[in-house]
């Protein structure tokens, strides 16, 4: 269907084209006299400009794209890549000023467009929903319920069952692959995940549906942006792009299949009153509790398949992208690894049986080098480039230009990380910056020198959590592996864009040697 109808499909863009430009052209009217414009871009041709941005790659043709802007026009532009105008910081002290000093403005989010409506429930999520009593109750409820502290260490037991089982697998993998090395990204993932999904339910799932649940995760993130086209005129794309909706709809059931019998399990035993004594309490247990203010209803199974994808999708890839980009400058700086060792060691003591101990999650704060290796990967290597797109809830001036109500505000992650204004030789991997400061905010409530959660209002909700990962993970695979280069190896930091920024060519390290601290 696609192929055969390329001419129509041709003749009907030329003639919205030809409508859109002459209504351009002719229009009579007015608007409203000011002196405060837009930020500054390169030129729009309607139509013409969206057209060629929806056939682009986002990270690895917009990114350096808007870099060269920047250069040229500042630190905030705008550019038209669909109806509304989209703008773009990239300065730090710009987005404090947005996102903290002004941040009940600038904490809406854009309309969702029609493919987006499909894959958020018609924004019921905590990232997509609109700044207002849903998205205070969702957030709420994953913040309280979820991600305060008291919660989160009911977790603990089976964040050690998930490191038992990670540092098994690369014992295992360092035996058994043919080559002299270990692509150590999938056995990251698969921890993380299995994490995850034992706190979405609050049970382990067998290997099987674990697979199916990872199966229509990855092929729905990993293929979302083959839907973007289908923003551009829904009704024209209805029909000739016919099949291409199929695949978005097949997807979307796809994953109802697989987790809607999971939350009908986990409601059949709450309202049964089997629970097990011993177990705790789950996001879907919450999201079954949860009423909606303004609707003043309970959450649908669609929208709790919604919320729980976000789950998912919010701290596996985010985590396991920032724990590998982490690693890998441990391979590729082994002084900042063997500093690390040290201050465990100095914690911990060695052991006489030549047995490792687990690093506990209560003496983490013990470790003030660890911290600052775990800020600099996110400084240096922030999983996303950029946050999801904001919105304001009405015309704002920012940094004397025109912020309108209707526009999306993006706001360039790593470029803020990487200011040389801010950060002495800002691409070099550094971790010893962060011992200067002994509280490093990374919410960048008083000054933004980084944002890799986010910041103000709509900051990630789960970047203790995240941290609290990244720290006791890091902390016990260096102390339970000597994390090496093969021979000849080098680590390549070049990057690549899939649903987090990740390396281009996977960390691969020598055969993990289980090594005892104390050789070192």
């Amino acid at each position: 269907m696609e192929s055969s109808s390329s001419s129509s499909w041709f003749i009907a863009i030329v003639s919205f084209c030809i409508i859109f430009l002459i209504r351009a052209i002719f229009s009579t009217k007015t608007t409203t006299k000011t002196t405060v414009t837009l930020p500054p871009g390169p030129p729009h041709i309607p139509i013409l400009t969206t057209l060629s941005w929806l056939r682009k790659s986002f990270s690895s043709q917009l990114e350096p794209f808007l870099k060269t802007l920047h250069t040229k026009y500042g630190p905030i532009i705008t550019l038209r890549i669909g109806s509304r105008p989209a703008i773009f910081i990239a300065d730090h002290s710009i987005a404090h000023h947005a996102l903290i000093q002004n941040s009940s403005v600038f904490s809406d989010r854009p309309k969702a467009l029609p493919t987006g409506k499909i894959n958020t429930s018609n924004q019921h999520n905590i990232s997509s929903a609109s700044y207002g009593p849903t998205w205070r109750t969702l957030r709420r409820n994953m913040a309280s319920e979820m991600l305060h502290p008291s919660k989160i260490k009911s977790f603990s037991e089976i964040r050690n069952w998930v490191l038992e089982t990670l540092i098994n697998r690369l014992k295992s993998a360092s035996g058994s692959e043919s080559s002299d090395s270990v692509t150590v990204i999938s056995h990251f993932h698969y921890a993380i995940f299995c994490l995850l999904v034992f706190m979405l339910f609050g049970e382990r799932v067998n290997d099987e549906i674990l697979s199916d649940i990872l199966r229509v995760q990855r092929n729905h993130l990993l293929g979302i942006s083959r839907f973007n086209i289908l923003n551009f005129w829904p009704r024209v794309t209805r029909i000739f792009l016919r099949k291409r909706w199929e695949e978005l709809f097949k997807l979307r059931k796809d994953q109802e299949d697989v987790l809607l019998p999971l939350i009908r399990a986990r409601k059949q035993v709450k309202e049964s009153g089997l629970n097990n004594v011993k177990s705790v309490v789950s996001y879907v247990d919450t999201l079954l509790e949860l009423e909606l203010p303004e609707e003043k209803r309970k959450l649908s199974e669609d929208e709790m398949v919604t919320l729980c994808s976000e789950f998912l999708t919010g701290g596996t890839d985010t985590t396991s992208t920032a724990l590998q980009w982490i690693m890998a400058n441990l391979v590729k700086h082994p002084d900042v690894q063997r500093k690390i060792v040290d201050e465990i060691r100095d914690v911990m003591g060695g052991d006489d049986n030549g047995e490792k101990k687990e690093v506990k999650e209560e003496d983490l704060h013990k470790f003030p080098y660890l911290k600052c290796v775990i800020l600099e990967g996110l400084r240096r290597h922030p999983p996303g480039h950029f946050v999801l797109p904001h919105a304001v809830t009405e015309d704002v001036v920012l940094d004397g230009y025109l912020v309108p109500k209707n526009g999306t505000v993006n706001f360039m992650v790593a470029e803020m990380g990487w200011d040389p204004r801010v950060w002495e030789d800002p691409m070099e991997f550094k971790p010893e910056r962060f011992l200067k400061e002994e509280t490093f905010d990374i919410t960048g409530s008083k000054e933004i020198k980084m944002m890799p959660f986010g910041a103000g209002r709509r900051i990630c909700p789960g970047y203790n959590l995240a941290l609290l990962h990244l720290e006791y993970f890091v902390a016990n695979l260096v102390w339970n592996f000597d994390w090496k280069l093969p021979e000849g190896g080098h680590v390549d930091l070049s990057e690549k864009q899939e649903f987090t920024t990740v390396m281009k060519n996977p960390l691969q390290t020598l055969s993990l040697i289980l090594c005892l601290a104390m050789s070192y």
